[in-house]
């Protein structure tokens, strides 16, 4: 299907949102005020999204923002996509981990499901009737991935799954797990519902970030899944299941940060515009303005890194997994700095939870690990550069 026009650029290279794109932000950002980000706080605190919030977001047909229009979703183009994680990045990281670990399995099922599990699967993900959670990392895997310890076990039209699975956000509400596997040695992945019998959810609390992300442990033992959940073919679980699924992540996280670096921005220009110090606005000194100089360029910077990963996505160029994993490298790490200078700033009231800069900051530790460590992206972009690309 044929992406609309994402940027339009001139001889010049002046480089802009579509009249749609700028409209759409500015919808996903009213809502976001309005509904999150008053509350943002409330939800790290209690370590959990409400119920009622992601009713509402279904209700803005937001979980099917990847999704065709002709499975039940808006089908966004990949810079509009963007943008609404950037505003939900901007509001709640934990509410940003939920919808990329629900659009990574949209993004599994579309690139790899059949047309069977495309018309079951990806009308009830796009309307919010059911969420869905990847399930990759284990107790003692984390980057090495590929050697996952689950097993798969083909009996008789069914495979029987045995392991377990760490650190899976959205875990303790999510509907759906995209499980990734081995089977006789090969990789496999599978679409597992919560209520399958030896399927057991165990809540994870008191995380240092994410803290209402909903982390769980899955414990599988003998749990029976039918050959039809089998996504792609048994050898195709890590290389092009699971490959399709952190794409995504690592692109929504990307603009996730995005958000989360304009939070502190944002935090930090008005602290600094209203506390004094020495008889002077904080704004005055030196020293904080080049805190702010280089909030504001390091998060420009990661803009541009992102429109041209999705701008790269929207006409299918290979280069697009290298710009996506550059993006989130560059934005993961701007956040990182942005919210530690964020902290600085506010000194002593940073580190206190009557201010959420020192919610960004835990929060952007996080960025730097999930969906491929930052070591792991540089890994990545390394090999890439060694091979002239």
């Amino acid at each position: 299907m044929p992406s609309p026009p994402l940027l339009k650029e001139s001889r010049t290279m002046k480089i802009e949102l579509t009249q749609e794109q700028k409209k759409q932000k500015e919808m996903f950002k009213s809502f976001i005020d309005k509904d999150v980000f008053p509350y943002a706080d409330a939800f790290d605190k209690n370590e959990s999204i409400p119920k009622e919030i992601i009713q509402r977001i279904a209700e803005q047909d937001w979980f099917g923002a990847t999704i065709p229009k002709d499975e039940g979703g808006l089908d966004l183009d990949t810079i509009s996509w963007g943008l609404l994680c950037e505003e939900v990045g901007r509001a709640s990281s934990s509410l940003l981990s939920l919808v990329t670990v629900h659009y990574m399995v949209c993004q599994a099922i579309l690139k790899w499901g059949t047309e069977p599990q495309k018309k079951y699967w990806l009308p009830k993900l796009a309307k919010g009737e059911i969420l869905g959670a990847f399930a990759l990392t284990e107790p003692e895997i984390g980057s090495d991935a590929k050697n996952v310890g689950t097993s798969a076990k083909s009996v008789e039209g069914t495979y029987i799954l045995n392991g377990s699975k760490k650190w899976i956000s959205c875990g303790q509400i999510a509907d759906v797990f995209l499980i990734i596997a081995q089977s006789d040695g090969e990789p496999c992945a599978f679409l597992v519902e919560k209520n399958t019998p030896g399927f057991e959810i165990l809540p994870i609390n008191d995380m240092l970030g994410f803290r209402a992300a909903m982390l769980a442990e899955i414990r599988m033992k003998e749990c029976i899944v039918p050959e039809k959940n089998l996504i792609g073919k048994i050898g195709f679980g890590f290389s092009h299941v699971a490959g399709a699924a952190l794409d995504s992540g690592r692109y929504t996280i990307a603009w996730g940060c995005i958000g989360l670096g304009q939070a502190c921005k944002d935090a930090s220009i008005a602290y600094a515009s209203q506390r004094k110090q020495f008889g002077t606005f904080l704004k005055e000194h030196q020293l904080i303005q080049q805190m702010i100089a280089d909030m504001i360029t390091n998060l420009e910077a990661a803009k541009l890194l992102c429109y041209r990963a999705g701008y790269l996505k929207s006409i299918r160029d290979p280069q697009m997994i290298m710009a996506t994993s550059i993006a989130k490298y560059f934005a993961s790490k701007m956040a990182a700095k942005a919210s530690s200078d964020a902290v600085q700033i506010h000194g002593a009231n940073g580190c206190s939870s009557n201010y959420p800069v020192q919610r960004y900051m835990r929060d952007a530790k996080i960025m730097e690990i999930i969906e491929g460590s930052n070591q792991m992206q540089q890994s990545l972009i390394a090999r890439y550069g060694f091979m002239g690309l």
